[in-house]
């Protein structure tokens, strides 16, 4: 723990893995019963706990899914060997050391009779041998379980330190399950990457806390042969310090990357010479056992409240950690800085009281009441100008309604005009007269359309139409119909040439004229001045 107290590393960014961390203590129960006929058959039964292994495993999904090596919880060695040697010591009171070694004894009877009980399994077998394995997880939690949990190997590999996979046995948590390790999707390729490691050197107690000391990654090697570890600074062993680590009971422990604290790896090796196995090989045996990494409630919750201790806002961080410790109450991280964050909220080191402190300090800036009076005044001058408007356009009274022209009233548009043609016959095509310039333009006007003129609709009157400039009023003078080509009084059957009444036009507008208006009927204009 000094070394890693003394070098650079971000601190605690070990806290996102080591809850994950787990004793693992692998143990063979064997069964035995020994036959001896030598003098009269007696049948001798014994039971032996056998240690295979143990060493540091990390939990990767909520549901107890974790991770080791083969090592761990498998050995090379044949458990059935070391119960034989016992037993037959024991009972025949010979001396035979109590290992995994085939021995011979001087006596040849005696000796038959041990290499009988020796396996393979022989129908002259001595001895009759059964063995079962037993795994016992023992979590990182407070106050510290004695008797663990039990788990099965779902996979292990076929080399010692090949990746294995467990999971646990009958084992109820609780609905949120247990805290996990985020698992990294690569392996640093940097020469002199920081790294760390953590396990456990015994079962975990009040005084036997996770182990965590620092490293560095060399640059190459991959597979199961792993990644050595050197000092860039060369100030210490790195190899052989996480060798002895390793010897303690480090062995299978997770290799944490420095910066966003994911597990890297797997710590391999021993004596002198420690490596990492990478984070591929162990991604490649959860998938092959079916077993997926994935982070849960609790997890989450954990990491909101480390994101409020690491950044000093300790006043924040109380509740967090105490929703976390509501989730897994035997959470050591999280009631260990849960009791930090109590005795340094509202002190100066709290981040939070800081920041009070220094807005409380600073002169107030310029109040934002007078804006917001303003902005609200000026909406609502906007809105009266707008209903004043309003009103004031509904109170203009409304334009004169246009008086109703007479009979001979003409609605067209007020275009100067020319004199009306007269109507011709029928079955002929009166002429349009050509442009006179030297007319009177507010006479005669040329248009590309001539309007035509109104035609009574009372049967038996005659039809008014102008007087042409020019024609000849005296009396006697008539023109029948299509008789000429200029234009001229049309009469009718029954129509004296002497009742055509001259048509009278506005002197405003130049409108036509009703017989019996007054006014004008387009612009109101009295007909008599």
């Amino acid at each position: 723990m000094a070394p890693a107290l003394a070098h650079e590393h971000p601190s605690g960014i070990t806290d996102l893995v080591t809850p994950a961390v787990v004793r693992v203590e692998a143990t063979a129960k064997v069964d035995i019963t020994l036959l001896d006929h030598i003098g009269e058959l007696v049948h001798v039964e014994r039971s032996y706990e056998v240690p295979i292994g143990s060493g540091t495993g990390t939990v990767v999904n909520p549901d107890g899914g974790m991770v080791t090596l083969t090592r761990v919880v498998k050995t090379d060695r044949d458990v059935r060997i070391y119960a034989a040697n016992k037993i037959f010591a024991a009972h025949h009171k010979v001396k035979i050391p109590e290992d995994f070694e085939r021995h011979t004894l001087k006596d040849d009877q005696l000796n038959h009779h041990l290499q009988e009980c020796y396996p393979p399994k022989q129908p002259t077998a001595t001895c009759i041998i059964d063995v079962t394995t037993e795994i016992t997880v023992f979590p990182n939690i407070a106050p510290a379980d004695k008797e663990g949990f039990k788990a099965e190997v779902v996979r292990t590999g076929d080399r010692p330190d090949s990746p294995a996979v467990l999971r646990p046995v009958g084992r109820a948590d609780g609905s949120a399950g247990l805290p996990t390790a985020p698992l990294a999707a690569a392996v640093p390729a940097k020469e002199g990457s920081p790294v760390a490691v953590a396990g456990f050197t015994g079962r975990p107690a009040t005084n036997l806390p996770e182990t965590v000391d620092i490293a560095h990654l060399r640059a190459g090697g991959a597979g199961e042969g792993g990644r050595q570890f050197k000092d860039p600074e060369n100030k210490a062993n790195e190899p052989e310090k996480l060798g002895a680590l390793v010897d303690r009971g480090l062995l299978g422990g997770p290799v944490i990357e420095d910066k966003k604290g994911e597990v890297v790896g797997l710590l391999i090796g021993g004596g002198e010479d420690a490596r990492m196995l990478g984070i591929r090989e162990v991604t490649k045996a959860l998938a092959e056992a079916d077993v997926a990494p994935a982070r849960g409630p609790i997890d989450a919750a954990f990491e909101q409240a480390l994101t409020r201790f690491h950044t000093h806002y300790y006043g924040d961080a109380v509740p967090a950690f105490q929703r976390v410790l509501e989730l897994y109450p035997g959470h050591t991280v999280a009631a260990a800085h849960l009791k930090t964050s109590q005795a340094k909220r509202g002190t100066a080191e709290d981040e939070a009281t800081k920041r009070a402190a220094a807005s409380t300090d600073q002169p107030r800036g310029t109040p934002l009441w007078p804006f917001l009076v303003g902005g609200a005044l000026l909406v609502l001058a906007v809105l009266t100008t707008a209903i004043l408007l309003w009103r004031r356009g509904s109170q203009d009274p409304e334009p004169d309604p246009e008086p109703e022209p007479g009979p001979a009233a003409d609605t067209r548009p007020p275009f100067p005009i020319s004199p009306p043609i007269p109507i011709p016959a029928p079955g002929r095509t009166q002429p349009r007269p050509a442009f006179d310039e030297q007319a009177d333009s507010t006479v005669v006007v040329g248009r590309s359309f001539p309007a035509l003129p109104k035609i009574s609709s009372t049967p038996g009157q005659p039809v008014l139409v102008a007087r042409d400039p020019g024609h000849n009023t005296s009396p006697g003078h008539n023109t029948a119909p299509g008789a000429g080509t200029g234009p001229g009084p049309a009469t009718g059957s029954g129509t004296k040439p002497g009742d055509t009444v001259a048509q009278k036009y506005c002197t405003g507008c130049g409108m036509r004229l009703g017989p019996a208006h007054s006014f004008c009927g387009y612009c109101g204009q009295p007909t008599k001045t």
